[in-house]
């Protein structure tokens, strides 16, 4: 696989600035996004007054988590300790996993990183635009926390993006403590979190045996589905790492499409696998998801909510799934009675009455 450039993300594209420097070379290197992108940029913002979700009492609340997640994120590489601690790998393994839990993770794997896990140059931060990743780590320890059902499922009202805005500043808190905790014993680490990432975090937790990428490219665990956000933790600390688990999301996902069906904005495909970077998989088109984002408000998360392993799939049936199309069929049976198109919650939540 190829590295991805981080300049080429939506996120990245949408802090280029007509007249800047940034602006002039991206498009004069990808003069075929600029009509598209100049478009986008000039839709309301997300929790924007002129979206189709806009409330002035609550639309800033996801807001002000951001601008958190925004100062922080400069903090995520500190000094390292010069007194090294000697460690036991399996030991310190079990020890980084608990810690993780304890410090509010649900799920947590590690990885040896690989090339393609990393952007290749950086684009979100525009001090750092251009520059390559070559700060690499041997291991990237991923962690997933769950976001709350009850606010997924009302997707993409404003309670969507608000749990989202929660699980990324968890995910951030998180990351922070671990990494000045590793380098407290003398060891490299970087936290990598919402603004500032040198990684493809759901890369990494597929290599973490954390779970499978699915159809609309986000990925799918066993417990939560794709109800989770995803931090990331690189280090040279010597770890033990976790094997990567196949239980049958992409033959699963093959005979489902919901999210695709669901999808507001048409980007996710309905189609089978293509070979993309060298592998075969989906694609989604992140200017048509990206583009409703800005009309709604919201980052959407309808894929999220529609997704059948997000409602709680029965166990049993999660851990038998791989090579049964009988049972994909028992879990499409499942969630169609359940959930019907999806478990779609209209109502408010209390916290926002």
């Amino acid at each position: 696989m190829k590295r991805i450039d981080e300049r080429d993300t939506m996120f990245a594209r949408m802090n280029y600035k007509k007249g800047t420097k940034e602006y002039k070379d991206y498009y004069k290197r990808n003069p075929e996004k600029k009509e598209i992108d100049d478009n986008l940029r000039s839709l309301p913002n997300i929790c924007g007054e002129g979206t189709a979700t806009f409330n002035p009492i609550h639309s800033p609340i996801a807001d002000a988590g951001f601008k958190f997640l925004g100062d922080i994120n400069k903090y995520v590489d500190g000094e390292v300790n010069k007194n090294k601690v000697d460690i036991n790998p399996d030991t310190m393994t079990k020890k980084i996993k608990k810690l993780t839990k304890y410090f509010g993770a649900n799920l947590v794997g590690i990885t040896k990183m690989k090339d393609y896990h990393y952007y290749s140059y950086r684009g979100r931060q525009l001090e750092n635009y251009g520059d390559e990743v070559n700060n690499i780590n041997k291991y990237g320890i991923v962690f997933a926390v769950e976001m709350d059902k009850n606010m997924i499922n009302r997707a993409p009202q404003v309670e969507e993006v608000i749990e989202v805005t929660k699980g990324y500043i968890n995910a951030a808190v998180i990351g922070m403590w671990l990494s000045n905790y590793l380098r407290e014993l003398g060891y490299n680490s970087r936290n990598h979190m919402d603004g500032n990432y040198l990684v493809i975090a759901p890369l990494v937790a597929l290599e973490a045996g954390l779970g499978e990428i699915g159809r609309n490219g986000l990925l799918i665990t066993k417990e939560y589905g794709q109800r989770i956000r995803l931090g990331v933790v690189t280090t040279d600390i010597p770890l033990i790492t976790d094997e990567k688990e196949d239980f049958g999301i992409k033959e699963f996902c093959k005979i489902c499409g919901k999210c695709a069906r669901t999808c507001p904005g048409k980007a996710i495909p309905k189609g089978d696998t293509k070979e993309i970077n060298g592998e075969n998989r989906w694609q989604i088109n992140q200017e048509d998801c990206y583009r409703m984002w800005r009309s709604l408000g919201t980052d959407c998360g309808i894929c999220i909510a529609t997704c059948p392993f997000s409602q709680d799939v029965p166990s049993d049936l999660v851990n038998n799934m791989k090579g049964s199309k009988n049972i994909m069929k028992k879990i499409l049976k499942w969630d169609e009675e359940k959930n019907g198109i999806r478990n779609y919650i209209r109502k408010p939540l209390d916290l926002l009455k």
